[in-house]
């Protein structure tokens, strides 16, 4: 059966083959802190299942000791030159943007038709982990697409992808920390040390009650999204600690348009947050801002305006 141990292998090629690369790139003086960092993360995939708690941890020390002390640099890889891209946009226009398209469609379709997928009885692909295969298996169509449309050098691929993650850094490995961190939280008890707090704090009946327990729900998940860049990872705090305690269990609210608001009410601190490395930091990086934060701070208005209108629609609808 298809499922995580396959994802990993395929992650644990690509990073591996990144460290290799930059081990090679003579015009980044930090290329041995680039070779320690991706290389770990290579063993981190590969073999992470098999050598145990203690050596995990240790390589996530190692790993967060290089970040921080600077270890890592930006090389020059040896990639496409502006004139070729030029020449490659010329010929092939809009298509360009197919390869793009083929992976979200993949994904969708690839959800639906694994969880199915059975021979002798068996699934091919474990049920639970369809989305994340199909994901990948769009990456690697789309991939495949793109070379076979932009015919470039075998290497280039690859040198894109590491200029990439040389722009990105260690930040590139935030969305996946923060999300475990939010396990942690959630294990900690941290949702139940909020919902006392909020449960002392707020009024337990009528509609200021009710009103209060809303805004702090909304504005709880997007300040708690900041911190931890991940509005999956605050859901299970904040929905233990406010959420379900208050507004479903003291003032009968609807859970289904609480979780619902609430997400969505995340992801406005999503477009408020450095954190959230995938979506306010690589746009930067591939768009080569001189403001690193450019993104964030045009995304800052809109954030604010939807985190109110989110709070607006729970109260309206919740009840």
């Amino acid at each position: 059966m298809i499922g995580l141990p396959v994802l990993y292998v395929i992650g644990g090629v690509f990073f591996a083959a990144m460290a290799l690369l930059g081990a090679f790139d003579r015009e980044n003086p930090r290329r041995w802190g680039n070779l320690a960092f991706w290389g770990l993360l290579a063993v981190s995939f590969l073999f992470g299942s098999y050598v145990g708690d203690l050596a995990n941890g240790l390589l996530v020390l190692a790993l967060a000791g290089l970040a921080g002390f600077g270890a890592l640099g930006q090389g020059k890889p040896d990639t496409t030159t502006q004139a070729e891209r030029r020449q490659s946009a010329a010929r092939i226009g809009p298509r360009l943007f197919i390869p793009a398209l083929v992976i979200p469609l993949v994904t969708l379709a690839g959800t639906f038709l694994f969880k199915a997928w059975t021979v002798g009885g068996a699934h091919v692909v474990d049920p639970k982990q369809a989305t994340l295969v199909s994901l990948i298996l769009g990456i690697l169509c789309g991939l495949v697409l793109a070379v076979a449309m932009i015919r470039p050098r075998p290497t280039v691929p690859l040198q894109e992808g590491r200029r990439l993650l040389d722009a990105v850094g260690w930040a590139a490995l935030l969305p996946q920390t923060l999300a475990a961190l939010g396990a942690v939280f959630a294990a900690a008890g941290v949702g139940q040390i909020i919902g006392q707090f909020a449960g002392a704090s707020l009024p337990s009946s009528g509609p200021a009650g009710a009103l209060l327990a809303v805004v702090a729900y909304t504005f709880g998940m997007a300040i708690f999204t900041v911190i931890m860049g991940n509005a999956f990872a605050a859901f299970p705090v904040m929905t233990a600690g406010i959420g379900l305690p208050l507004i479903v269990g003291t003032f009968k609210g609807d859970p289904v348009v609480m979780a619902a608001v609430g997400m969505l009410s995340g992801f406005c601190g999503t477009l408020m947050t450095p954190m959230a490395a995938n979506f306010n930091i690589v746009p930067a990086a591939l768009l080569e801002l001189t403001d690193r934060y450019g993104v964030i701070k045009a995304q800052i208005p809109t954030a604010l305006i939807l985190l109110i209108a989110n709070t607006v629609l729970m109260y309206v609808f919740v009840y």
